[in-house]
């Protein structure tokens, strides 16, 4: 639930929570950049850095990171990056933000790109993005104390700031600065407003060196804090093994579709020149060809692993693509109703009552005749989901500044060379990405393998990825179009009932019904017999998923199920054939069906890197995993919790 705000006459927010104002309205704005951002000694203290990552005890309505952010935007000498965290218990609901932010016009449009990401904030992790990926907001929506404990987190600034300690004791006592240190470097600036004894005095137990400074009026003093302890520090919450974080350089990605394109992107946005390498001439020729997908979250009433990971990889997707695409053109932030054809409910009862009804309710009544559906069907409405056309996403991920295209390059083996000595400077060691004839492609120090099927000999079998075979079946619509219905449907397959299948809204529009999924299967194309009992699959999924719109496409079904006359190319522009089409391609999955993403073998492999096994989720996962990858070779604060970031780790396996 959001947390209940009142509005003092004088325009200030009050909570009756903890009995006590947020701030006055222009004292607010003073204390974000006096108090905290110049106490930590920002902006100066940043200059040149690749990334800067700040921790603030107690988001509130977000002035704090407000002022931060106008801070990098406004300094030629700015990181590459800036990672702002901040905890938060009691979120305040989205047009309270709004109304307590946009008072000060300087931060107006960003307070409004704010407001525009604030949703959906359940308990746990949440990372919103800013200014292209730049700028990167993550939420921890939970217990201060708890949260911190619970992830792996470095920062060089932190904001300790909240209710006051006679108003809130639980965020400034021990225990909790305890958890704030454990996120600590040696020579970590804190900063606060509040002198409390009981405060300096934990400060100190747990390592740092704290001194006055004077205060904000009408605050005599304030509290500046370093880092810095006598012993020293434990790490004991790191993996047995963690690679040293990178810094940005030369890095190969191997494989151009999805995957790759999303590593490639989130890279390059930090910094990293990335060369891709891929067997085909064009991007995106493999799965990531699909004619069309639909991203949507998975539900299930104890909000599993894949539920949980599915909504933080929705907002990264509906994120970049707004970033990067047309809408309505290459995409559409459209919904997607769930038909539960097993009767399962998928939500739990008590989910509409809380921020999850952001994400995904009981489908309406209204929702459920628009699809044809018996007012009893059990069936969800997705409010953040849509389709995307998969490799106008990746194209447009790969034409990102950094990032360089080097097609009809099939990489046959990789190879690490020993480190060598020319004049007394010693030569690092690289990996060689090879060809079949032993040619270098590529040579850099550190590589990633998002090859998709491919990954598994590129790994040489280290893990029982499976391949699984998928085909859908896919029309040009008559003119005028048919109806079907207005929004995608998913559930056991998915139908994407209108698409642009040329450069604008207005052109030919296509629908596509699918998939298959055929394990164990790598021969492409498919056999006319195969393409055939795909056809008969995908009808099957149809008929079962929309009972009532299936009808409309049955002669087309019936007439490409009556003989082995297949069409795996789109009609001509000027045809309007409603011919059934084809098209497959080969996924691959992990044993457990989450993806893998991490180092391959940090101590023997060092450098080597993958991103892989999206199976059917590609759309939904791959740029959160893309970067997940980032975060976890720079050593940042990760996109998600640290519990769903091992669950896709390479350590699991």
């Amino acid at each position: 639930m959001t947390e209940p705000i009142e509005w003092l006459p004088d325009g200030t927010p009050y909570s009756p929570r903890f009995g006590d104002r947020y701030h006055s309205e222009n004292g607010g704005l003073t204390q974000a950049r006096r108090v905290f951002l110049h106490g930590c000694g920002l902006p100066e203290a940043w200059a040149g850095q690749s990334q800067w990552r700040i921790l603030e005890t107690g988001f509130g309505f977000g002035l704090n990171f407000l002022v931060t952010w106008a801070a990098w935007r406004a300094d030629p000498a700015r990181p590459t990056l800036l990672h702002f965290v901040s905890t938060e218990a009691w979120p305040v609901s989205a047009d309270d933000l709004l109304r307590a932010t946009s008072v000060h016009p300087e931060l107006a449009p960003l307070a409004e790109a704010l407001h525009r990401q604030w949703q959906g904030l359940l308990p746990g992790v949440h990372r919103l993005r800013f200014d292209e990926g730049r700028v990167l907001l993550t939420l921890y929506v939970g217990d201060t104390q708890a949260m911190l404990r619970q992830q792996n987190l470095t920062v060089d600034s932190i904001y300790l700031d909240g209710f006051s300690p006679q108003r809130n004791p639980e965020s400034w006592d021990l225990h909790t600065l305890k958890a704030v240190a454990r996120c600590c470097r040696r020579g970590t600036q804190l900063a606060t407003w509040t002198i409390a004894r009981a405060v300096r005095d934990a400060l100190a137990q747990c390592g740092f060196e704290v001194t006055r400074v004077p205060g904000v009026p009408p605050k005599r003093d304030n509290l500046h804090a370093t880092y810095n302890p006598r012993w020293e520090p434990r790490t004991t919450r790191q993996p047995a093994v963690t690679p040293t974080p990178a810094l940005p350089g030369p890095c190969i990605v191997i494989g151009g579709g999805i995957a790759g394109a999303a590593a490639a992107a989130s890279l390059a946005r930090r910094g990293w020149q990335v060369v891709v390498l891929d067997q085909a001439a064009e991007p995106a020729a493999g799965a990531s060809a699909l004619p069309a997908g639909v991203f949507a979250p998975h539900v299930s009433p104890d909000d599993s692993v894949l539920s949980r990971l599915s909504r933080s990889g929705i907002r990264t997707t509906l994120e970049q693509a707004h970033w990067l695409l047309r809408e309505g053109v290459d995409w559409a932030h459209c919904g997607v109703l769930e038909h539960r054809t097993d009767g399962s409910p998928g939500l739990s009862p008590r989910w509409a009552d809380g921020p999850g009804a952001a994400w995904s309710e009981p489908a309406s009544p209204a929702i459920l005749a628009a699809a044809q559906l018996p007012p009893d069907a059990t069936a969800c409405w997705h409010h953040q989901a849509g389709w995307v056309r998969p490799a106008r996403l990746a194209k447009a991920l790969l034409a990102q500044p950094g990032i360089r295209w080097q097609g009809r390059c099939q990489v046959a083996q990789l190879r690490r060379t020993e480190p060598s000595s020319t004049d007394g400077n010693t030569v690092a060691q690289v990996w060689q990405a090879l060809d079949a004839q032993g040619q270098v492609l590529a040579e850099a120090p550190t590589v990633v393998i998002a090859a998709g099927a491919g990954s598994l000999e590129l790994l040489n079998h280290r893990w029982p990825l499976q391949p699984v075979r998928g085909q859908v079946s896919w029309g040009v619509h008559g003119a005028p179009a048919a109806p079907l219905l207005p929004f995608p449907a998913n559930g056991n397959g998915n139908l994407v009932p209108h698409f642009p299948l040329d450069g604008d809204a207005g052109g030919r529009q296509g629908w596509v019904m699918g998939s298959t999924f055929e394990r164990d299967m790598q021969t492409l194309p498919a056999s006319a017999a195969d393409i055939q009992t795909a056809h008969a699959t995908n009808w099957d999924k149809l008929q079962g998923l929309l009972p009532g719109v299936a009808p409309q496409l049955k002669d087309t079904f019936a007439q490409a199920l009556s003989g082995p006359d297949t069409h795996p190319e789109p009609p001509a522009p000027t045809t309007g054939s409603l011919a059934l089409q084809t098209w497959a391609a080969v996924r691959c999955t992990a044993p457990d069906r989450l993806p893998i993403v991490g180092p391959v073998a940090p101590t023997e492999q060092p450098g080597l890197w993958v991103n892989t096994a999206m199976g059917a989720r590609g759309l939904t996962l791959a740029l959160l995993c893309g970067e997940l990858l980032a975060a976890r070779l720079q050593g940042e604060p990760l996109p998600l919790d640290t519990r769903l970031a091992k669950a896709l780790g390479t350590e699991r396996l």
